[in-house]
């Protein structure tokens, strides 16, 4: 009897207990709702790391933190110190390991659709209307777009363009070029001579200022009318250089948020989407040092952002994201068990493109040797071969791993890359580059477990007006939602 009593007490204090637990979330959510609903921004920015998601943010606060047993601890960066979190469901309507068209869609217009499909639904012919069509023609804000990879390619194309195909970067340029929209800032354009006139001719017959000039591109303002400033030096692809391969001289996508702000301020109100392409290249590669600094370079961007919320504390909201993860890149590797060593990897000076460029040039002078790759790989990684005496021990390749460079150098010289192992292990990259970030990465104690996309959940960083509303776990398509609602239009 007394059992059944002590039981009955504990269970009414459960339920007491509860419903004061339930009350305050209640309440909790009650405020955030009412906060939410009074949320008016008119500055909005959208960062968006291309292939960004927990494992990217965490490895660049690892590789800026203290690696020391007993004082281990990461270095925030700025965009993770936002005081709301969510996060969002990437998958598409057709794979649980999306690619960025049909993310970028989500993200942009708030419905699914197929991988490889831009700004239209699962039919590949309805087509909507994205955040940034919808507040220039709705609100009579400003629109801006950056991107450091070409201006055409899949993320940014999905906040102008509606096409069944990403790969037709062509007629994507086109829909570019009527967007209307006031600023395109990055890279250069994907197929710019495909048609019948130049994509930059076609640009500049629409009334925009095309220039890749340094000095012109730091004196633009609000009043130089429409403009695409391209980034004076480029690397792969037309992409803007990894931000490791920077020059003192190079733009960086702070510095176009900046002139971005210059460009589109006005007293109605502005929308400006930027996004760190490059994160996804480097996961693509899986050169962990260039993701890693292709992401605190966005995060420099948000810091410029930050600062012009801070002089409009009542008007701004800015959302970071990814569009997916790429590369199933992870902090832990086998052989290293639960020890990390990121500080080794400061020791790569260059990204896997530049390391590339460098073989390819002593493969031309005839003096590309593996004694050759050896200095190569000791001067732009700091590894060294088995036995190496005075070297950072933690630097000094075992057996197996020297093993595995040979085998890279010799499949190399004999263009042995299409076979099952090989393509496990090169993924269709430069053998001897993504050996040599293998091997500095997992000494480090990173993996990778694709050159691919995957389909890991994405977090979703706010500050500022309207921020509460993206607390929470949701997908993809709520982001748009979110912003649709927070901005006033249908």
């Amino acid at each position: 009897m007394k059992l059944r009593k002590t039981a009955l007490v504990m269970l009414i204090a459960l339920v007491a207990a509860f419903g004061l637990y339930a009350q305050g979330v209640n309440e909790s959510t009650a405020a955030i709702s009412a906060t939410v609903a009074n949320a008016s921004p008119k500055y909005v920015f959208m960062f968006i790391g291309d292939g960004m998601s927990s494992p990217q943010t965490n490895s660049a606060q690892v590789y800026n933190g203290t690696n020391v047993s007993g004082k281990v601890e990461l270095e925030k960066l700025t965009f993770t110190q936002f005081p709301y979190v969510g996060i969002q469901y990437t998958q598409d309507s057709t794979s649980f390991a999306p690619d960025s068209a049909s993310t970028a869609t989500s993200l942009s217009s708030g419905y699914k659709t197929h991988s490889g499909v831009i700004g239209m639904g699962v039919d590949r012919v309805t087509a909507g209307e994205t955040i940034a069509e919808k507040v220039k023609e709705q609100l009579g804000w400003k629109v801006g777009i950056i991107s450091s990879v070409t201006l055409n390619h899949a993320t940014p194309a999905a906040y102008y363009a509606h096409i069944a195909s990403r790969n037709d970067y062509y007629d994507i340029g086109l829909q570019m070029a009527q967007s209307g929209f006031d600023y395109f800032a990055g890279g250069s354009l994907n197929q710019a001579e495909n048609g019948d006139k130049s994509l930059y001719q076609v640009m500049e017959e629409a009334g925009y200022l095309v220039t890749n000039d340094r000095d012109t591109i730091l004196s633009l303002n609000a009043d130089s009318g429409k403009v695409y400033a391209v980034s004076p030096r480029l690397q792969d692809d037309g992409a803007m250089p990894y931000s490791i391969d920077m020059e003192e001289d190079d733009l960086t996508l702070a510095d176009f948020v900046r002139k971005g702000i210059d460009v589109l301020y006005n007293e109605t109100g502005f929308f400006l989407m930027c996004e760190g392409g490059k994160i996804d290249w480097a996961g693509h590669a899986n050169d962990a040092v260039a993701n890693i600094n292709d992401t605190l370079a966005l995060d420099e961007a948000v810091e410029v952002a930050l600062e012009f919320a801070f002089q409009h504390p009542d008007e701004t909201l800015i959302i970071v994201t990814g569009d997916h993860e790429t590369g199933g890149m992870t902090i832990g590797y086998a052989a290293t068990g639960y020890n990390t060593a990121f500080d080794i990897m400061k020791n790569q000076t260059m990204s896997y493109v530049a390391f590339d460029e460098a073989i390819a040039a002593e493969k031309e002078a005839g003096t590309f040797t593996f004694e050759r790759l050896m200095e190569m790989g000791e001067e732009a990684f700091g590894l060294t071969a088995p036995g190496t005496q005075n070297a950072v021990e933690a630097l000094v390749m075992n057996e197996y791993e020297y093993a595995r460079l040979q085998k890279a150098y010799e499949d190399d010289a004999t263009g042995n890359t299409d076979g099952y192992e090989e393509s496990l292990l090169y993924g269709g990259y430069n053998p001897i580059s993504i050996t040599l970030t293998h091997i500095l990465n997992n000494k480090a104690g990173i993996g990778w477990t694709s050159y691919a996309h995957t389909g890991l959940p994405v977090p979703v960083y706010a500050y500022g007006e309207g921020a509460e509303s993206f607390i929470g776990a949701y997908d993809n398509t709520e982001v748009a939602k979110k912003l649709f609602a927070l901005c006033d239009v249908e």
